[in-house]
C-alpha cells in the first residue's frame, strides 16, 4: 500500500469504469416491470458464455488429476451430450439435475442443459439419499446426470420419483454417460456438432440452486440467464477498480499474457463455484484445476506446477495454504489473489494474505443473489478487513428496520439487496417468495451496516444459521433431527468459534424424564439423517430443561457463552 492510496474515491472509480463506452458500461433494463441497472457488455445468456469459451480453442480449460481438457474438447463433449439429451426429449423448461462431485463431466452436463434451454438443477453432492430424493422430487427433474457415489444414494429412492424419466451415470460400472461422450481425454476427437437452436432471452429461467431455509426444507432458487451472467462482470470490475484506487490504469486484455489459473476448492453445485468461478473462467479463458478433496500440501504442489494465479474459496482453505509447514518449499510466486466468501473471516487472515505477497479478496452473496453482490479486494480489503466490500455498481444495498424503513448510514438493520442478479423466486413456493423478495428486493436475513462510502459490514445473522467452512447449517433442521430421537425432549444448536472453519456446530439436548442417551449415540443418529458437515461435533446431554426466556424461546446466547 502506498502513502498516497487511495488515488481516487470509490465513487470516482465507479464513474470512470461505468461511463458510456467503457468496458463496464451500465444500462437500465426492465425486469418484471422494474427498471434495473445491468451490465451492458455482459454475455446475454449462458449460451453466449459457451460460445465465448469455445473461442479459446486448444487452451486447457479443465484439469483433474491426470486428465486435461481443452476448451475445444469441452465444447465438443457438451454439444454431443446436448444432442443426446435432445434425443431423449429434453427441451426448454425441463429440469436437468446434476448430482456429482467436481469432475470435468460436471460443467459438460451443466452447459449441455443450458444449450437446450433446460433449467439445470445442481444438487448438493454431500446430501444423503433422502435429501437428494427431495431435490429431485421438488424440482420435478426429468433427467438426472450423476456420478456413481451419488447414484448409490439415490437408487433406493428411484420408485418415489415418477417425474424422473432418464438417468445417466458417470465414473461407475454403469458408464452410461461415458457411452455418450467418452472419457475426458478423448473429448477433443469427438465429432463437431451444430449448436442447438433454441435462442434464449436473458430473463429466461436457467437454474434451480437449492438453499436451506428456516423451515429445514431446502428451497430452490430459480435463477435466470441474466442473474448468472452478471457475475462474469462483477469480479473483473472489482479488479479494475483496485488499479484505479492505487493510481494505475487497469491493464488491457493481452492474448499473449500467461493464462490465468484457479485452484478450484469449492464445489460447482454452490452458486460461488458455478456462477462466480466456472462461468467467468469459461468466458475469460482461465484454467480450472480441481482437487478431489482439498489437501493443503497438494494445493501447494498444484500452485507451483500449474502456475495458479487465484486460490481460496472459503477462509478455511486460505488459512491452510498460509500456515502449512511446507509452504516455503514451493514456488508460489504466481499466486496473485487469495479470495473467499461464504463464512466470516478474521482480520488477521486478511493481514497475513497481504504480508505473503498476494492480494486478499472477499465478498458477500447468497444463492438468492446468484453469488456476488458485494466485492472487496486488495488495498480496500486491507484497510477495511471487517467489511465485505461495497455492492457492485449494478446493485443497490439498503439497511432496513423491522418495519422495512431504510435506516441512516452506520445504523444496524437487515441487509436488503436489489439488482439484475436477484433470482426470480423460490421454485413452487409462492409464500416464501413473497416474504423473501418484496418488490424485487431480497431480504438477506443478515444484520449489517453501510458506511458513507457504501462499504457493507455484516454484523450478525438474523436467521438462525451458522456457517462451517463455507457450508450453511440451519439450526432448526439439525435440532429437528435430534428431537426425532426417542430419548430427546429438546435440542438447541449453536456455533462454536473455530480458527480454521470459522465456526462448528455444537448441540445441547435435554432428555425426557427417566430416559438416557449418550453423545456418541446421538451423533450416529444424526449422521444417518444429515450430511456429514451438519452433524454436531459435540453434544451436551442434560437431564434438565434448556434455558428459555419468558416467551419460551431458548436462550442461545447463554449456551454460546458455555462453548465459546
Amino acid at each position: 500500500m502506498t502513502e498516497t492510496w487511495p488515488a481516487m474515491s470509490i465513487a470516482q472509480a465507479n464513474a470512470l469504469l461505468t461511463a458510456p463506452g467503457a468496458p463496464f458500461e451500465m444500462e437500465v433494463v426492465e425486469i418484471e416491470g422494474r427498471p434495473t441497472r445491468s451490465w451492458k457488455n455482459a454475455p446475454p445468456t449462458l449460451q453466449h458464455c459457451f460460445a465465448a469459451g469455445r473461442a479459446h480453442g486448444e487452451r486447457i480449460f479443465l484439469v483433474h488429476e491426470e486428465e486435461r481438457v481443452s476448451y475445444e474438447g469441452f465444447a465438443r463433449a457438451t454439444l454431443r451430450l446436448a444432442d443426446h439429451l435432445k434425443s431423449l426429449g429434453v427441451g426448454r423448461g425441463d429440469r436437468v439435475a446434476i448430482a456429482m462431485r467436481n469432475v470435468p463431466e460436471w460443467p459438460v452436463a451443466f452447459y449441455a442443459g443450458q444449450l437446450l434451454g433446460a433449467i439445470v438443477t445442481p444438487l448438493n453432492a454431500w446430501w444423503t439419499g433422502p435429501e437428494l430424493e427431495y431435490g429431485l422430487s421438488d424440482s420435478g427433474a426429468k433427467l438426472l446426470i450423476a456420478d456413481g457415489d451419488r447414484w448409490e444414494r439415490i437408487a433406493p429412492h428411484r420408485a418415489a420419483l415418477p417425474d424422473l424419466q432418464h438417468v445417466l451415470i458417470s465414473r461407475s460400472g454403469d458408464g452410461s454417460l461415458e457411452a455418450v461422450i467418452g472419457a475426458p481425454g478423448a473429448w477433443g476427437s469427438l465429432p463437431d456438432l451444430p449448436t442447438p437452436a433454441p435462442f434464449l432471452h436473458p430473463d429466461d429461467d436457467a437454474t434451480i440452486f437449492y438453499t436451506s431455509g428456516t423451515t429445514g426444507k431446502p428451497k430452490g432458487a430459480l435463477g435466470t440467464h441474466r442473474n448468472i451472467c452478471s457475475n462474469v462482470m462483477s469480479g473483473a470490475f472489482s479488479g479494475a477498480r483496485s488499479f484505479l484506487r492505487r493510481g494505475e490504469m487497469p491493464p488491457q486484455p493481452d492474448p499473449a499474457a500467461p493464462q490465468k489459473a484457479t485452484l478450484l476448492s469449492v464445489p460447482f453445485f454452490h452458486a460461488t463455484g458455478c456462477h462466480a468461478i466456472l462461468n467467468p473462467s469459461l468466458v475469460g479463458g482461465a484454467r480450472l484445476v480441481m482437487q478431489r478433496k482439498f489437501d493443503a500440501g497438494d494445493a501447494l504442489r498444484l500452485i507451483e506446477a500449474e502456475r495458479i494465479t487465484s486460490a481460496g474459496g472459503v477462509p478455511t482453505i486460505a488459512w491452510q495454504i498460509l500456515t502449512h509447514p511446507d509452504r516455503d518449499k514451493y514456488d508460489l510466486s504466481s499466486l496473485e489473489t487469495i479470495s473467499y466468501g461464504g463464512a466470516p473471516s478474521a482480520p488477521e487472515l486478511v493481514r497475513q494474505i497481504g504480508a505473503a505477497g498476494s492480494a486478499p479478496g472477499n465478498g458477500w452473496g447468497m444463492t438468492e443473489t446468484s453469488a456476488t453482490f458485494c466485492h472487496h479486494m486488495a488495498e480496500d480489503y486491507l484497510h477495511r478487513p471487517d467489511s465485505c466490500g461495497p455492492a457492485v455498481p449494478v446493485c443497490d444495498a439498503e439497511i432496513r428496520d423491522a418495519d422495512g424503513n431504510v435506516l441512516p448510514v452506520g445504523e444496524v438493520g437487515e441487509l436488503y439487496g436489489f439488482g439484475p442478479n436477484i433470482v426470480k423466486a423460490y421454485w413452487n413456493k409462492p409464500e416464501a417468495s413473497a416474504e423473501t423478495f418484496p418488490g424485487g428486493w431480497v431480504r438477506s436475513g443478515d444484520l449489517a451496516r453501510i458506511d458513507s462510502e457504501g462499504f457493507v459490514s455484516i454484523v450478525d445473522r438474523a436467521k438462525d444459521m451458522l456457517i462451517r467452512g463455507g457450508e450453511n447449517i440451519y439450526c432448526v433442521e439439525v435440532e429437528g433431527v435430534l428431537c426425532e430421537h426417542p430419548a430427546v425432549m429438546d435440542a438447541a444448536l449453536v456455533g462454536r468459534p473455530h480458527h480454521v472453519l470459522g465456526e462448528e456446530p455444537v448441540a445441547f439436548v435435554s432428555t425426557k424424564p427417566h430416559m438416557q442417551v449418550g453423545e456418541a449415540e446421538l451423533q450416529a443418529f444424526a449422521a444417518e439423517r444429515l450430511a456429514r458437515f451438519k452433524v454436531p461435533v459435540e453434544i451436551f446431554v442434560r437431564h434438565q430443561p434448556l434455558p428459555r426466556n419468558a416467551n419460551g424461546k431458548i436462550l442461545k446466547n447463554e449456551l454460546k457463552k458455555e462453548v465459546a
